[in-house]
């Protein structure tokens, strides 16, 4: 990586288009959220976890050589016990963001099974009846609502139980739920988890570092088992399971001739209203009447990732993309709901002819109009809004920037898809990747996620690493703003295969028709990991656990208190993960020491943050090479690979396709 790529001064993004936003941002005096980035630094201590604010006694800030050993707060914890506290409140927020949403899912599932949301539909009844198997609700003879009903009661039991633990841990791997009962970290209910967690670091009750964190991994495992899986699968149930489908990212997504309507956020349940009714002829004909040519639907972030994936509707990318989107002066409405979401926009809407619109009960921001959503009127809602954007389409000031920027990309990889794409309807699985991975053409697989960060070049550590990964035959599976990133610069197609990756992964992605690179979702869908991870576990071959497996876990530019929690329940899992940046208990040797080498001893997965690109290149290609070693698989060797097994290509699918029923929908 150049050293321009890795100064935040000399370069604030690396998607050459938001770099020309950006300048011309700079000469018209426009803030954004890397000017504050500049201007505002971290607190040296509290950036490192050495300051406690959890009482009114403090802020105690623990400094100086000896405060390791020495260092007290006023009522007398240590700096380890700080920084362990500090670390357990960001998992327990990160839980709580993922959770809240999916909470949210499975009331609008309930609501849609008891017929008070008229508006929507359960699309994927096979995926409600295996969901419905997997956590013990009857289907045989029974009609779908009541089935939906009973799904959506046994899932709000995750919320709220005293007793037990969550539906979705016996989807685990039967190693790894034994792992999590004898260090007791299986969790119960999410609510339960939150609330102990932050009873725990509260003044006065858990003082013991080790004991700290092992709540918060019983916190994080709840996000991941429980509130990240529990909304993914009842998304693919009322919107349909993705499967591959072409899009376009970055600003030339916006058209200049028609009204552009942007959803940010991560609740895919106005989205895909907003899906629904742009087309209607009714509005498209007011917009027509207003001047312009049609209505242009957009994404930012994760709820973007959403109607991606089951839609094709394009993207301008992650986090940092959200003001630069603004300032191109395309955007007539943007529409928001929680997450992620930069409170400066409504004042920078002010200074073009945005419009921001908040659509959560739970987030208001100023300078936006509020408009609560609600899925029992979700379609008067949504065009509602549709008109308010026509309606200021006329307001839009000729664009002194317009960038035609844009790239192709594939989305929409479910685990359901990647099963099936390996042999077909009817002889899915996953044992072609294993085998791969077995024969060294795949030397491991990389979860590429996280958000993308000012403080750094932005989008810039996710590609240097994505292409360094993929040239070393590491398939990659990515997220949120991490499939952003890729996509917007071009990553995310079969092509990039035959261009960049290493020949072993371009033999395996030729066979199968696949990019190096694939895109699984939202943040929240990072569970679709945990779930491929433990069907190539069961399919045999490789490690009999998640723990073991040839796979690393990266956020090179993460931010958010999400990805705390997701980086632990990853770890917890079995998957050693690599944070960039600076480490947020790197006050505390003793913490440190627990979250990478007590952690990789008992669970298999450990949790690392490394600023530097390289070395967390180095670090996860050693991860995966000791895997591969312990496992005795073939040592990897570039452009060397076993010819034992050769793997099914698309021709031979097809023909077995010809022998079957035609492909519809996703087979199981």
């Amino acid at each position: 990586m150049s050293e321009s790529e890795k100064t935040p001064g000399l370069k604030k993004s690396a998607n050459e288009a938001a770099q020309r936003i950006l300048q011309w941002a700079k000469e018209e005096s426009v803030g954004t959220c890397f000017d504050r980035a500049d201007k505002l630094k971290p607190c040296p201590i509290g950036h490192t976890g050495a300051c406690c604010k959890n009482c009114h006694m403090g802020p105690c800030r623990l400094t100086g050589k000896n405060a390791e050993e020495e260092g007290r707060g006023v009522c007398g914890a240590t700096l380890p016990t700080i920084t362990a506290r500090n670390m357990v409140r960001s998992i327990a927020a990160g839980t709580s963001a993922h959770s809240d949403h999916a909470r949210d899912m499975v009331l609008t599932l309930l609501a849609v099974a008891e017929g008070e949301a008229k508006d929507f539909q359960i699309k994927d009844v096979k995926k409600l009846h295996r969901v419905a198997g997997i956590i013990g609700v009857p289907t045989e003879g029974r009609e779908t609502n009541a089935i939906a009903k009973d799904v959506a009661l046994a899932f709000l039991e995750d919320f709220r139980r005293t007793k037990g633990e969550l539906n979705y841990i016996k989807r685990a791997p039967k190693k790894t739920q034994e792992r999590w009962k004898k260090w007791g970290v299986t969790p119960r209910c999410i609510d339960r988890e939150v609330v102990e967690a932050l009873h725990r670091t509260n003044i006065g009750v858990d003082a013991d570092p080790d004991h700290l964190l092992q709540q918060g991994v019983r916190t994080a495992l709840a996000d991941g088992w429980g509130g990240c899986m529990i909304s993914t699968d009842i998304t693919d149930i009322l919107f349909g399971t993705p499967e591959p489908v072409k899009a376009e990212a970055s600003f030339g997504i916006f058209k200049e001739d028609e009204v552009n309507v942007v959803v940010h956020g991560h609740e895919p349940t106005f989205a895909e209203t907003l899906v629904d009714v742009v087309g209607e002829p009714e509005l498209v004909e007011y917009a027509k009447s207003k001047g312009a040519k049609g209505i242009n639907l957009g994404g930012m972030c994760c709820t973007a990732n959403e109607v991606l994936m089951r839609h094709g509707i394009p993207t301008a990318g992650g986090f940092t993309n959200q003001e630069i989107g603004m300032l191109t002066g395309l955007v007539d409405l943007m529409t928001v709901d929680v997450q992620c979401i930069m409170p400066s926009l409504g004042e920078l809407a002010k200074k073009f002819h945005s419009t921001l619109v908040t659509t959560s009960q739970k987030a208001k921001i100023p300078g936006a109009v509020h408009v609560p959503f609600d899925e029992h009127n979700a379609k008067e809602t949504a065009r509602k809004i549709v008109r308010m954007a026509i309606d200021n389409f006329p307001n839009r000031k000729p664009a002194k920037l317009h960038e035609n920027q844009k790239f192709p990309m594939i989305g929409g990889f479910s685990e359901e898809y990647i099963q099936y794409m390996q042999g077909g309807r009817w002889r899915g699985s996953f044992r072609p990747l294993n085998d791969a991975i077995m024969a060294g053409r795949v030397r491991g697989v990389v979860g590429l996620a996280g958000c993308d960060n000012p403080r750094m070049v932005a989008t810039g550590v996710h590609r240097y690493i994505a292409m360094e990964l993929i040239k070393q035959d590491v398939l990659i599976v990515s997220t949120g703003c991490g499939s952003g990133a890729c996509g917007t610069a071009g990553y995310l197609t079969p092509e990039t295969a035959l261009e960049q990756a290493g020949p072993g992964l371009r033999e395996v992605c030729e066979a199968i028709g696949i990019p190096p690179i694939l895109h699984l979702g939202a943040c929240v869908d990072n569970s679709r990991i945990l779930t491929i991870a433990t069907a190539m576990a069961a399919e045999g071959g490789l490690s009999d656990e998640i723990g073991g497996m040839p796979a690393v876990g990266i956020a090179p530019e993460w931010m958010s208190e999400k990805a705390i929690a997701i980086g632990v329940y990853f770890a917890a899992s079995g998957v050693p993960v690599i944070f960039g940046g600076d480490s947020p208990v790197q006050a505390s040797k003793e913490v440190t020491r627990i979250m990478t080498d007590v952690w990789l001893e008992r669970f298999k997965g450990a949790l690392h943050f490394e600023p530097d690109p390289e070395k967390i290149l180095a670090m996860a290609f050693d991860y995966i090479d000791k895997a591969r070693e312990a496992l005795k698989l073939k040592k990897y060797e570039p452009g060397r690979f076993g010819a034992e097994r050769v793997l099914m290509d698309m021709a031979a699918r097809r023909e077995l396709e010809k022998q079957a029923k035609p492909h519809v929908g996703i087979g199981y």
